[in-house]
C-alpha cells in the first residue's frame, strides 16, 4: 500500500494516457494513480481498464458521463482518496507537460514540511516550453493579476501539478469549492492559505504537450479573471 496518489482526469488522452501510467509505474517510488475519465468517447478508459490487469491494486479508474470540468473531476478524486489511507494526493496532467520524475520532489517538500506543494513555472523565471509567446505572457500575467487581487505570494497559481497533504483536503469544505475551469487551481490555492497551511513552491519546467489537444478555452479563462475578484470578495464575507 503506497501513501501517495496521483490523480489525473482525461478527455480524450488515449495518445498520451498509456505512456504517462507506465511513467509514474518507472519511478524509484511507488505511487498509485486515480484516473477521473469524463466519458471520453475516443477509448482513453479503455486503455486504462486494460493497463488495469497489469497493474492491479495500484491504477485505478472512475469514469464520469460527460465532459463535467476539471474543477469537478478533481474533487471527484479528492473524495476517493479521502475514503482511502492515502497521506500525499496529486494533481498531475496527462499530457506530460508535467514531468512525473517531479513528483518525487513535489511529495519530498511535503515529507520536508509544506502542507501544500506547488510545482511552479514562475518560481525561477520563465520555465515554459513550446508555448507560444502569447499563452506564456498570459499564464505569467495571469499569476500576477492573482497575486495582486488576493495579497498571496505564490508566483504560479494556475498551477495544476501540486501535492496536497491529507488534512489539507479533510479541512477545505470541498463542496464549498465554486470554480470548474482553471478558477479552481486559485481557489483551492487561495482557500489552502486562508485556513493557514504552508505553502511551497518547486521550480518545474513545463513542456507543452505533443499529443493530443489541450482543454484551454476563451470560457475558462474568463471564469479564472472574473472569478478571483468574486473569491476576494466573498474571503470577506468567511470563517476560516
Amino acid at each position: 500500500m503506497s501513501d501517495s496518489i496521483v490523480i489525473i482526469p482525461t478527455y480524450n488522452e488515449k495518445e498520451n494516457i498509456e505512456k504517462i501510467i507506465r511513467k509514474v509505474f518507472s519511478l524509484s517510488f511507488s505511487y498509485h494513480i486515480l484516473i477521473i475519465d469524463d466519458g471520453s468517447p475516443d477509448g482513453t478508459a479503455s486503455i486504462v481498464k486494460a493497463l488495469q490487469k497489469e497493474f492491479n491494486g495500484q491504477l485505478f479508474i472512475e469514469e464520469r458521463r460527460g465532459k463535467l470540468g476539471l474543477g469537478t473531476a478533481y474533487i471527484h478524486g479528492f473524495k476517493w482518496c479521502l475514503a482511502k489511507d492515502y497521506e500525499y494526493i496529486f494533481e498531475m496532467d496527462a499530457d506530460f507537460s508535467h514531468n512525473p520524475k517531479d513528483l518525487i520532489r513535489l511529495r519530498q517538500a511535503c515529507v520536508d514540511g509544506a502542507d501544500l506543494s506547488i510545482g511552479s513555472r514562475y518560481i525561477k523565471g520563465v520555465n515554459v516550453v513550446n508555448w507560444p509567446m502569447k499563452r506564456v505572457l498570459m499564464s505569467y500575467f495571469a499569476s500576477g493579476y492573482v497575486r495582486l487581487i488576493t495579497r498571496t505570494d505564490i508566483r504560479d497559481a494556475t498551477a495544476g501539478f501540486v501535492c496536497y497533504k491529507r488534512k489539507v483536503l479533510e479541512t477545505i469544505p470541498l463542496n464549498k469549492i465554486k470554480f470548474v475551469g482553471y478558477a479552481f487551481q486559485i481557489e483551492m490555492k487561495f482557500t489552502a492559505i486562508k485556513y493557514g497551511f504552508k505553502v511551497v513552491e518547486v521550480p518545474i519546467i513545463f513542456t507543452d504537450r505533443t499529443e493530443g489537444t489541450s482543454k484551454m478555452s476563451t470560457k475558462i479563462f474568463r471564469e479564472a479573471f472574473f472569478g478571483v475578484i468574486q473569491m476576494k470578495i466573498n474571503s470577506w464575507f468567511r470563517k476560516y
